[in-house]
């Protein structure tokens, strides 16, 4: 008895570990990109993958305290264009702390779907959008807002409604749910 549990224990870590393994080979073949330090894998969601960038740490714990995990993981698809800590830190003094307190939940949230397109656009339909609109295309939120987009040399910049200015920096990290573009300033709306 005491052999066949032993054969047992050691059949199950072997199946146990190509699963393991297997699980492991499939996401090797997805083409990943890599954003702050980890491999973002189109087979997962926005959250689950912005959750293992070390650089939108803000972002994340924003989209927590605006309660748009949810939201985010749901079948979209979504468009976001995703500020690094560092275009955090741009913010004034206090801006961030005091958008993540509970009684600045609807702002909070305002500001984050200002952020958010409806659908999957890429990179390569950004482009074809700007040169179709002569230099400019105009994106709608799923806050309501408008985004501009047009090209500054071989870069994408994006326009919000205060006229501040922020660059695609990492294009196309395809999700399961649609797609970031890492940009490098906050988008605020009016």
């Amino acid at each position: 008895m005491k052999k066949f549990k032993t054969i047992l224990v050691v059949a199950c870590a072997l199946v146990l570990t190509q699963v393991a393994f297997a699980q492991t080979s499939n996401m090797s073949k997805e083409k990943t990109v890599m954003v702050g330090g980890a491999a973002m894998y189109p087979s997962k969601d926005i959250v689950t993958n912005a959750v293992n960038s070390k650089d939108h740490t803000t972002l994340v714990a924003a989209v927590k305290a605006a309660g748009l995990v949810e939201t985010l993981q749901s079948a979209g698809p979504f468009t976001v264009f995703a500020p690094t800590n560092a275009a955090f830190d741009l913010l004034p003094a206090g801006t961030v702390s005091t958008l993540l307190k509970p009684e600045n939940k609807s702002m909070l949230a305002g500001i984050l779907t200002y952020h958010v397109v409806a659908g999957k656009v890429s990179a390569a339909d950004l482009v074809k959008m700007i040169k179709d609109g002569n230099g400019m295309a105009t994106l709608t939120t799923v806050a309501g807002g408008k985004l501009t987009a047009m090209m500054a040399g071989k870069k994408v910049a994006i326009k919000d409604e205060k006229g501040g200015v922020a660059y695609v920096t990492i294009a196309d990290v395809n999700q399961s749910n649609g797609v970031i573009h890492v940009i490098d300033h906050v988008l605020l709306p009016k």
